[in-house]
């Protein structure tokens, strides 16, 4: 049976944690889909055609990687796919704590499913996506918090 992981995220933009998860999770599946969530109660800063766009740029060279876009619970897209398992990263105890209480969930309606946790390197455990947002929005330079395949200049506030 092939392994196939979902990688869920809003990728508001994608940051170079979100690739250093899935570049170290690469050697333990068959496949792994970027799903991005499209939450309607969620406005989100860039265009999820932009969104898209970086992220097969960034992963373009791995041939186990695709993306995708889904609505609804992370748990029925993974149905969807067959996948039978869901990549998280970990920066802080705060995000264990959330992810954590997700994952129990997710046992409960799917106990097929498991949910995978990857920490990111020391260096990348800052990064996030609010934080780059807010760096781009007040007219920063976020090129140190990207991935490099990301054209810098599509990034406006």
């Amino acid at each position: 049976m092939k392994r196939i992981a979902i990688f869920p995220g809003s990728f508001d933009p994608i940051t170079k944690g979100h690739e250093n998860i899935l570049q170290r999770a690469l050697p333990l599946f068959d496949e792994i889909i970027i799903a991005i969530g499209k939450n309607s109660n969620k406005q989100s800063f860039f265009s999820l055609e932009q969104r898209e766009k970086w992220i097969r740029q960034v992963f373009k060279n791995e041939a186990n990687v695709r993306v995708e876009t889904y609505t609804g619970l992370t748990i029925d897209f993974c149905k969807k796919m067959n996948a039978k398992f869901i990549l998280r990263g970990l920066r802080t105890s705060a995000d264990f704590e959330f992810e954590k209480a997700i994952a129990q969930n997710n046992n409960m309606m799917a106990p097929e499913i498991e949910t995978v946790f990857i920490l990111p390197i020391p260096e990348l455990s800052a990064i996030n996506s609010t934080i780059v947002r807010d760096i781009v929005r007040n007219g920063g330079d976020a090129t140190p918090f990207v991935p490099n395949g990301i054209d810098l200049k599509d990034i406006k506030a």
